[in-house]
């Protein structure tokens, strides 16, 4: 499982993040571990209260905590953090539905140190002073342990261990209990130590060693992005006539543990949404193209401060993206929109930047255009009642490379409507997606559920604005409406199943292994790896605003590495599965998707301690696994220890006896001379 780690006081972009993988598919460990493992007397933290057995009157430290979701918290964490000497490690039971009170590891400043307004840029609004956007924030996943955390399902092998607790450990009566005792081991080693720098330095000096490993990999992906005109793609930077409206979203988002991260509303609302908005634009950009183009952005490692939008700023400023930044006409972010409030939608935009004329008039003509793609619609749309800075987003890394027009839409006017931000409780249940009973998946897959209505309409306000933006015709406006059902789908296969059938028909044959019967994995990569979010999205949006090309899968894989064609991606998926048929219907798709680097600049630029760019890394690690056992008492132990040594002095003295008269022990007398054979 991967989360939070070290972070210099001196260096707040500069952290290196724990990476472990699932145990047994149970449990998610976390933080640091010893290299043979953490052992320790299992004890059942009941109330806070009992926090005093584990850190004072208990007389068989270290105690290894199991505790119900409701005591993660980060007043009991950081207790134990403090006693760490008498904790070997945590398991955090995670519950089957969400907490009534909000909950949100995160800080409560998202990304503050690598966003627009720094002391340069209008310091009242630096660090929150506005507005704390996420009040719920505990920080606990910035914070370093020295023991392992790991995060238990509720199942048959967390009652077994309740049980080994129950029978052995639980004092009765205030006395304390008999041995043996029950026991847990928890093995999750980091190889990564220290700092970003730190690690990184060692990571490269083992490209000169043979007894050296590669300790830790920057946390690196790729941002997917497409164009309703294709762009030539071998010809980078300035276009010349080319006015481009950039509509982002973000894709990531995060936990305390690694793959219990759905992020709904954080992530899935905001890019599902322009998801939809691209495909409600496909028919009428090609039957009555606007003037401006429209690039589809979706920007992967945001949440550890911009990885994906810092990539594509540079990217464009050094003339390496297929557009550059004097090309972008105005840009429109939707962030997190499905928790609205009396189905209100509301405007953000940047104060300062607005002080300049014609960038004020273009965002009021931004906010028209929003405004006209909500008539008729169960939407009200509204700006801030005071100025504030823009909330945590992607825009705000445009903003720092120069003014650009633009806004973000929210579903909340101040601090986030969002309580459990960045948890692993922001999920399908949170968003009210849910089913009659007695459905199948694929009945369920199929069924429009209130939230995707909901949805659906933000994404058709989303997509109306975008071509009356890009210049559009008027009186099209109203024939713009995005698909309902198509929004279900997408909400399901992203928070619910990723491997269902609709899923499984827009994706080539050999990336069926990234679907899987659970939530798809919303956690960013690592360098050199595609992550099954960026695969997913890459492939539906090449189906929802490309075309179907009537050519075999020979000359589609072929025009695919054609070196000549750098104009369309082209890409077989596997298609319909026909009932009673053994083969899928198999099709070409022709679309703009590519895929860019999101790997932080300050890699490339081996600025470790980079103040400007993310510097977030994620440790290698070991083998993983966990065991409970019996111990025996100290009594019984030291009893042992004295029959072995006894033993041991025994054997060793008969041993030395029989060495040395072993001529005589072992003689059978002197052979004759003349003796022959």
């Amino acid at each position: 499982t991967r989360d939070s780690a070290m972070t210099p006081p001196d260096a707040p972009g500069d952290r290196t993040l724990d990476r472990r993988a699932r145990l047994h598919s149970t449990c998610h460990p976390l933080i640091l571990a010893h290299l043979s493992g953490n052992v320790g007397v299992l004890h059942v933290l009941e109330s806070e209260e009992n926090l005093d057995w584990v850190l004072r009157s208990g007389l068989n430290p270290p105690y290894l905590v199991i505790l119900d979701s409701p005591l993660f918290t980060r007043s009991i964490m950081m207790k134990l953090k403090n006693g760490s000497s008498r904790v070997a490690g945590v398991a955090v039971v995670a519950p089957s539905t969400n907490p009534p009170d909000g909950v949100s590891p995160h800080t409560n400043c998202p990304n503050e140190n690598t966003g627009v307004y720094t002391e340069k840029y209008d310091p009242a609004l630096a660090h929150c002073n506005v507005t704390v956007w996420n009040p719920l924030g505990s920080g606990l996943s910035y914070e370093e342990f020295d023991f392992p955390i790991f995060s238990l399902k509720d199942d048959n092998d967390t009652k077994v261990i309740r049980q080994c607790y129950m029978d052995h450990n639980r004092a009765v009566n205030g006395s304390a209990p008999q041995h043996p005792l029950c026991a847990m081991q928890l093995l999750s080693h980091m190889s990564a130590v220290t700092d970003t720098a730190t690690c990184m330095r060692r990571s490269d000096l083992s490209a000169f060693s043979l007894s050296l490993d590669t300790v830790c990999d920057p946390l690196a992906d790729f941002n997917v992005w497409a164009s309703t005109r294709p762009l030539n793609n071998t010809a980078k930077g300035h276009k010349e006539g080319e006015s481009v409206v950039v509509a982002a979203a973000r894709l990531d988002s995060r936990s305390f543990f690694f793959d219990v991260a759905p992020g709904a509303e954080s992530s899935v609302s905001g890019f599902v949404a322009l998801l939809a908005a691209a495909h409600a634009l496909r028919s009428v950009t090609q039957e009555a193209p606007p003037p401006r183009n429209i690039l589809y952005a979706f920007f992967q490692g945001e949440t550890f401060d911009y990885i994906g939008s810092s990539r594509m700023v540079y990217d464009m400023e050094k003339k390496h993206f297929v557009v550059d930044l004097d090309n972008i006409h105005s840009l429109l972010e939707i962030g997190q929109v499905g928790l609205r409030v009396n189905s209100s939608l509301w405007l953000h935009s940047d104060p300062v930047s607005r002080k300049n004329s014609s960038v004020d008039g273009e965002v009021k003509k931004l906010l028209e255009s929003l405004r006209a793609g909500a008539a008729g619609l169960n939407v009200s749309l509204a700006e801030p009642s005071f100025s504030q800075p823009l909330p945590p987003s992607s825009f705000q890394r445009f903003l720092r490379a120069r003014p650009i027009p633009g806004v973000v839409i929210q579903d909340h006017q101040s601090s986030f409507t969002n309580r459990f931000y960045e948890s692993m409780y922001d999920n399908a249940g949170y968003l009210d997606i849910s089913y009659p009973p007695d459905l199948t998946p694929e009945q369920q897959l199929q069924f429009v559920t209130d939230t995707a209505t909901a949805l659906t309409e933000v994404a058709t306000v989303v997509a109306r604005s975008l071509y009356a933006q890009a210049g559009g015709d008027q009186a099209r406006l109203s024939s713009i409406n995005a698909d309902p059902q198509m929004v279900t789908q997408m909400l399901y296969g992203f928070l619910v199943r990723s491997n269902n059938s609709w899923f499984q028909q827009l994706v080539p044959s050999n990336l069926m292994s990234f679907l899987a019967d659970r939530p798809t994995n919303l956690y960013v990569g690592v360098l050199n790896q595609h992550s099954e979010l960026t695969m997913l999205v890459q492939h539906l949006l090449a189906n929802l605003t490309g075309t179907t090309v009537n050519i075999t899968q020979e000359n589609c894989n072929y025009q695919r590495e054609d070196e000549q064609d750098k104009m369309f991606f082209y890409v077989w998926v596997q298609g319909a599965a026909p009932p009673n048929a053994t083969e899928r219907e198999g099709f070409c798709t022709r679309s703009t998707v590519r895929l860019t680097s999101a790997l932080s600049p300050a890699f490339d630029l081996q600025e470790y301690t980079s103040k400007d760019y993310s510097t977030w890394t994620e440790s290698r690690w070991k083998s993983i696994s966990g065991r409970i056992f019996l111990v025996a008492g100290h009594e019984l132990e030291m009893l042992t220890l004295g029959v072995g040594l006894g033993v041991l002095i025994t054997s060793l003295l008969l041993t030395y006896a029989m060495s040395a008269k072993a001529d005589i022990l072992f003689s059978s007398g002197r052979e004759p001379v003349n003796a022959t054979y």
